[in-house]
């Protein structure tokens, strides 16, 4: 036997058994690939073909050839159609391959494997087979048949099929496992061109030593890239349907790829944007927590950026990308939407320290501030006051126009004192009609001129009402930090001026001072 033959028949056999070895690794690997079972049989095939070959090439007859031909043709037919198959399971169009549509797939292989097995009663698939004059070894010449211009013509559109679906659904991410089904399509399909028009050495089928590169193109993306563990297309479309907004960075800070979300979010992303550095967008907060993942650590903050002229809140997560020899190859940026939560948490917040009528601090939250306050204030020996105040006579006001008028009064109380109040002042509604306020840094004559200032506005301000404007006073009462007295003190000491300003007649300040309470200021008695 010729010694390029015997090459030939070992690298066809090493094609068998790589593709053996690919079967194993396919039934025992873990994976979410729908196409899995698709890629066994495709192996299976491709092994049974070229083990066929070999042995046809080691064949001592004619006789003995024909058998090995006819071995062949039954795993030849079905590689193109399940090399389509596989195609299909990729890009995510698995729906398509129902029992009919495979049925009708495999019906012209099937037929071609019948058609081989009983050439020699029909001679549709080769109309003669002989042994080659003066060959080194029992080589096969044949003419073919109709039915081999058939299959030929299925395989050759199988195979170019698969290959335009792949190329229309190309996925930039994960070129490496595209270009290897992509290649083990179309340079098989080229050995096949070769070997009809008599290019191929020998005059012989190249297409079994190419499975043998096919085959290592596979097992090289397998190891490499995960291949068979999960369709890349089926990723994409999770990658790209994902309502967290992803970039993901090289170890330089250079984008990578991005999904949808993301181009939502960063509206400067785009195909023009791969590559470049991230600084690019513009975000300093991302540039100022990168760093820090060098040690691989991940990092998150808040992020808060407008999109459609509406503020939406983000937690970003920035993780590092390992190599397996955890080496820091990149990054991954996670923008999750948390508006909806942050929302939820501002008005359970504003439920437990603010007043629903009135908008103000409700009393449970004043005490907390207010001593948090009073706590500073003694730290620093700044002055410190509490204003304890309340609406005159509004008991009537509910009797005579209703709780609606009530209501509308307390929140108007409230706006026209706001207005007077420094934006570090505490202003609370203490319960019911009655409204407190704490002062640092306000001496004992500024506290008791804010409280005068407070009620002349309320007396000076009437509240528009259907039943016409509706005048309204209030009586103060001031208490001022001389000692390092607990909050609860110094309320329970204006508590006691505010109800001698009542005593003496309404709409008016009093001020608590040693020991008691003293009527700084006043206006008519009302009611």
């Amino acid at each position: 036997m010729d010694s390029a033959i015997q090459n030939y028949i070992v690298i066809v056999s090493i094609s068998g058994v790589l593709h053996m070895l690919l079967v194993i690794y396919a039934l025992t690997v873990k994976t979410n690939f729908s196409g899995i079972r698709t890629f066994v049989w495709m192996c299976i095939f491709s092994s049974i073909y070229t083990f066929g070959f070999a042995f046809e090439l080691a064949s001592n007859s004619l006789a003995e050839a024909k058998f090995w031909i006819a071995i062949e043709y039954l795993g030849m037919p079905y590689i193109a159609p399940c090399s389509l198959m596989l195609v299909l399971h990729y890009v995510n169009l698995e729906r398509y391959l129902t029992r009919r549509t495979i049925g009708a797939l495999l019906t012209i292989p099937a037929i071609t494997s019948l058609m081989v097995a009983t050439n020699d009663w029909h001679h549709l698939f080769y109309q003669s087979i002989n042994v080659r004059d003066n060959s080194p070894t029992v080589l096969i010449d044949v003419v073919i048949g109709q039915w081999y211009i058939v299959h030929g013509s299925y395989t050759f559109a199988c195979l170019l099929a698969g290959g335009l679906i792949l190329i229309r659904h190309w996925k930039r991410t994960y070129r490496i496992q595209m270009a290897t089904i992509l290649a083990t399509l179309y340079i098989p399909m080229l050995g096949s061109l070769l070997y009809l028009l008599g290019q191929s050495p020998y005059g012989m089928d190249p297409v079994p030593i190419i499975m043998s590169f096919t085959s290592t193109l596979y097992i090289g993306a397998i190891l490499s890239t995960g291949m068979l563990r999960v369709s890349p297309i089926a990723r994409e479309k999770i990658f790209e349907t994902m309502r967290d907004a992803v970039l993901v960075l090289d170890r330089e800070g250079r984008i990578g790829d991005y999904n949808r979300s993301a181009a939502r979010l960063l509206p400067g992303l785009g195909e023009g944007t791969l590559g470049k550095h991230l600084s690019i967008l513009t975000i300093p907060e991302i540039e100022q927590a990168i760093p820090a993942t060098e040690n691989h650590a991940a990092q998150e903050f808040k992020l808060e950026r407008t999109i459609q002229e509406q503020l939406r809140h983000y937690q970003v997560r920035i993780s590092p990308l390992l190599s397996r020899k955890s080496e820091l190859i990149g990054r991954t940026i996670i923008f999750t939407d948390v508006t909806e939560q942050m929302t939820l948490h501002n008005k359970l917040q504003r439920l437990a320290t603010t007043d629903g009528l009135t908008q103000l601090y409700n009393r449970t939250h004043f005490m907390e501030l207010a001593s948090r306050l009073l706590v500073s204030s003694v730290q620093t020996n700044a002055p410190y006051a509490v204003i304890l105040f309340d609406i005159d006579h509004f008991k009537q006001i509910n009797d005579s126009y209703g709780h609606d008028t009530g209501d509308a009064a307390l929140r108007h109380v409230a706006a026209v004192c706001r207005a007077l109040l420094r934006s570090g002042d505490l202003f609370a509604r203490y319960g019911g009609e009655e409204f407190v306020v704490a002062l640092s840094g306000v001496s004992p004559e500024g506290a008791a001129l804010l409280a005068e200032r407070l009620r002349r506005a309320i007396e000076n301000s009437p509240l528009a009402s259907e039943s016409g404007d509706l005048s309204m006073t209030a009586s103060f009462g001031v208490c001022i930090r001389e000692t390092e007295s607990e909050l609860s003190e110094l309320v329970q000491q204006a508590d006691q001026a505010l109800y001698a300003a009542k005593r003496n007649g309404r709409n008016r300040v009093v001020r608590f001072s040693g020991g008691l309470p003293s009527a700084s200021s006043g206006g008519e008695q009302r009611g």
